[in-house]
């Protein structure tokens, strides 16, 4: 039954339209049109130049019939192509799907048939990758293949040979593709504000990730509640770390565009060229997975440009940060901002707001109260974390298990063509995270491991997030990674896979593991106490998260902690 309202009026053209973040673009060239809005390298974008790109990119693609129904995949780096998709294509009324570069040609073959692109935009550097995609593809499919329309983007910065190869395989430029384009396109907004405006593929396993799509209304949502959460201002400069192939850059293309702000390109993101963007192109925002952090942390003196020349602000999510990471990020003159969130949520949706009392305890125990992931965005109306039976809420006393759950506008529509991944994800009106969390007597939630992650030794929960916390506490430990490695006593015994600092003598593995035993002994409950110590580089994905999945099948191919014969 209808509810009752004090009147009947009803929904018109003048005051009821369908929410899109595209109407910020054309904002933002009316009221800065000679601002700048991208700069990359040598190349500088004002406002109304950006729009006008973004307007020939939906035409070109219109005259060529790609529209409502299509998807055009993106491979690139941060560049001004990727930033221009975020609004040319579904200005054009199609589906963005930005993909990740670091994947391997299978699974960029996976995701292109999935996802039925019918164009394909690449950067130079990685036409290879997508042709050798492509020619996979064609294999699968046999007769009924259709290649894409394949656009090759050419950037000043790499060899001018890649972008030749690719033109002469019959890839069109970039530059050339807008130039058939109208700059006075007349674009139109979609009808439905449900309409999908982009598709990004979950870190799933290469044959099967899932295609999380999202609607115009939450892009719209996140993109202002992303400046709300984090004081973002009007003309923010913001540099492009994260990159934007990654849930769009956390709505971030959209809410710099209301913001009027600028955007700096970052095609390779090292503590270097982040320290040199901060010191010469004025940076006030940027942000980074906690990995990112920790190489601006531990930089070498050569490569950093202290102390900065203003305070920058840096919004961390992707991974829980080690407290002690915090600590030293603060200490450098940096306000960190601490979100969580999935893809499914686009991007962080959680922030750890925080509170003025909290400036006046000591560093340490910011530090910790700072590494919780907090409350929900303004743009999320549902977060809690309940019992995984039966998802009754769990008690606010910062100790009792549950999966963290959401629900709102900033939910995802769903996973593409997987009613059955849906049926699992939404079960009983919640959006589940698969992550294991706490509800601390504040309201804040703090994330203690993915449900996959959590070590169960002799019958005991082990978070292999807080062993990592307090481990980052040693004083020779770069990056590390706990998981669970077989016990013949115990079920499960933590195994820490560890990446020293530099000038850390690594000559005596052997006694450095029993050092850091010795430490965690004093520092953490016995049964916590990694049993086997493992150094080395850590494997990583592109957005700077550790594999936990291949670490653990190396623990696995370990073999079994023996049993003491004591």
């Amino acid at each position: 039954m209808a509810e009752a309202d004090i009147d009947d009026l009803p929904r018109n053209d003048a005051n009821h339209t369908a929410l899109t973040p595209l109407w910020f673009l054309d904002r933002a060239a009316l009221v800065h049109p000679n601002r700048l809005s991208v700069v990359h390298g040598s190349r500088r974008f004002t406002w109304a130049e950006t729009y006008r790109r973004c307007r020939r990119l939906a035409s070109a693609l219109h005259a060529r019939s790609i529209g409502h129904g299509k998807t055009v995949a993106v491979i690139a780096p941060n560049i001004p192509a990727i930033y221009e998709a975020h609004f040319g294509i579904p200005m054009a009324g199609a589906v963005l799907n930005t993909v990740n570069i670091r994947l391997n040609a299978a699974t960029i073959a996976f995701l292109l048939g999935h996802s039925s692109a019918t164009v394909l935009i690449v950067d130079q550097e990685f036409f290879k990758l997508a042709e050798e995609a492509l020619k996979i593809l064609a294999e699968e499919k046999r007769a009924a293949f259709k290649p894409p329309l394949l656009i090759v983007v050419g950037d000043e910065t790499c060899d001018p040979g890649s972008l030749k190869y690719a033109v002469g395989k019959g890839a069109i430029e970039y530059e050339r593709f807008l130039e058939s384009g109208d700059p006075e396109f007349a674009w139109k907004p979609p009808k439905d504000e449900w309409h999908s405006i982009a598709l990004g593929y979950t870190s799933g396993t290469t044959s099967s990730p899932k295609g999380v799509v999202l609607h115009h209304r939450g892009a719209y949502l996140m993109a202002l509640s992303c400046a709300l959460i984090w004081n973002m201002t009007e003309g923010a400069i913001y540099l492009w770390t994260l990159p934007m192939f990654h849930c769009n850059g956390w709505c971030y293309p959209w809410t710099l565009a209301a913001l009027c702000g600028t955007s700096i390109c970052l095609r390779q993101v090292t503590a270097k060229a982040v320290y040199s963007a901060i010191a010469n192109l004025g940076v006030t925002h940027f942000c980074a997975a906690p990995v990112v952090l920790n190489s601006l942390v531990n930089a070498p003196p050569s490569d950093t440009i202290l102390p900065l020349p203003r305070t920058v602000n840096v919004n961390t999510a992707g991974a829980a940060p080690p407290p002690s990471v915090l600590a030293d990020m603060t200490k450098l003159g940096f306000r960190v901002t601490h979100t969580y969130g999935l893809s499914e949520t686009f991007g962080p949706s959680v922030v750890c707001a925080w509170k003025p009392e909290w400036d006046q305890l000591p560093l340490d125990e910011r530090a910790r109260v700072h590494s919780r992931q907090g409350v929900r965005y303004v743009g999320l109306e549902g977060l809690d974390v309940v019992n995984l039976k039966t998802m009754a809420p769990v008690p606010a006393d910062g100790t009792t298990l549950g999966e963290i759950v959401m629900r709102g506008n900033v939910v995802m529509k769903g996973y593409l063509k997987n009613p059955k991944a849906n049926a699992e994800a939404f079960a009983n009106g919640w959006y589940h995270s698969g992550d294991i969390g706490v509800k601390h007597p504040d309201g804040y939630i703090e994330v203690k491991d993915r449900a996959k992650d959590i070590i169960i030794s002799g019958g005991e929960n082990i978070s292999s997030l807080e062993v990592e916390s307090l481990l980052y506490m040693h004083p020779a430990i770069l990056e590390v990674s706990v998981v669970a490695r077989p016990d013949e006593q115990w079920g499960e015994s933590p195994c820490a896979f560890v990446t020293l600092k530099n000038g850390t003598d690594s000559s005596n593995e052997q006694a450095l593991a029993e050092d850091i035993i010795k430490f965690c002994r004093q520092k953490m409950p016995a049964y916590w106490v990694p049993k086997s110590v493992v150094f080395g580089q850590l494997p990583k994905t592109a957005t700077g998260k550790i594999k936990k999945h291949e670490l653990r099948t190396k623990a696995k191919a370990m073999g079994p902690v023996k049993k003491s014969r004591l």
